[in-house]
């Protein structure tokens, strides 16, 4: 394996994603596993794996509990510093993640210029899909296939993530074809984040990021919704982790040079 120049942790809520990167930035070490009820024994397991005297960035829900982390950064920080990586320069982030979503633009240097975040809804989110697949009794990686397999759209009215899954329930129930009520659902989301969006004055490219970035649908939806072309990079779930190691990486090399 490559030398480990950083490594970054995003403890989310759903996730924990862990990157090592090179002196260039490029990643040549990540995991992805659940997040466990019990999170702290969980990080520390993580951490007695990794390589010692290496610099460590934290962020995300439980970024607090990385006792070791060289630096602790916000996630608004973390994914616009990973974005930039692939951006190059100014753009949008769109990020769509288990229990939020976030849109940051982002200047020539990846400064965070604006943000904002949904926190406090799970219909803009990855859970509006996870809670309604489990009630259908479809695996999740499943819904973006049943979506693009329909031909037309049922419309989910609701924009509570609760209401929304019961309205689904009974959709199908009545004997809505299921793959066009998981393609209502596919919209509604889009059009819930695209909203999100338009709060902001977003600069071009628009960069998706967050595990629901690996479903199509979503992705050619928001580009219909926000008309704009929008970027799915390689490894759309580790932006957060891969934005924390180039920042604990930077904040050595700092202390490094004085």
């Amino acid at each position: 394996m490559e030398r480990i120049k950083a490594i970054g942790i995003d403890a989310g809520s759903t996730a924990i994603k862990v990157v090592g990167i090179n002196e260039k930035g490029n990643i040549v070490f990540y995991k992805v596993e659940p997040t466990s009820f019990q999170m702290k024994p969980q990080l520390e397991k993580i951490i007695e794996e990794l390589p010692k005297d290496v610099p460590i960035g934290a962020t995300g829900y439980g970024g607090d509990l990385i006792s070791n982390a060289t630096i602790t950064a916000s996630e608004i920080r973390c994914h616009s510093k990973g974005a930039h990586l692939f951006l190059k320069g100014p753009g949008t982030v769109i990020d769509i993640g288990g229990q939020d979503s976030k849109v940051i633009v982002i200047d020539q240097e990846g400064e965070v210029i604006d943000f904002t975040m949904n926190d406090k809804c799970a219909a803009g989110t990855g859970r509006f899909l996870e809670t309604t697949a489990w009630r259908l009794k479809t695996p999740v990686e499943e819904m973006a296939r049943f979506a693009e397999k329909a031909d037309r759209e049922v419309q989910v009215s609701s924009v509570c993530a609760v209401f929304a899954e019961s309205e689904v329930i009974s959709m199908v129930a009545k004997g809505e074809p299921m793959e066009a009520v998981i393609k209502g659902l596919h919209r509604a989301l889009a059009k819930r984040v695209a909203s999100l969006a338009q709060s902001l004055n977003i600069i071009p490219p628009i960069l998706l990021s967050g595990g629901v970035a690996q479903n199509p649908v979503i992705k050619s939806m928001l580009e219909e919704e926000l008309k704009e072309k929008i970027i799915v990079p390689p490894y759309p779930q580790l932006m957060g982790a891969l934005g924390a190691a180039i920042i604990s990486m930077e904040s050595k090399t700092k202390v490094t040079n004085r």
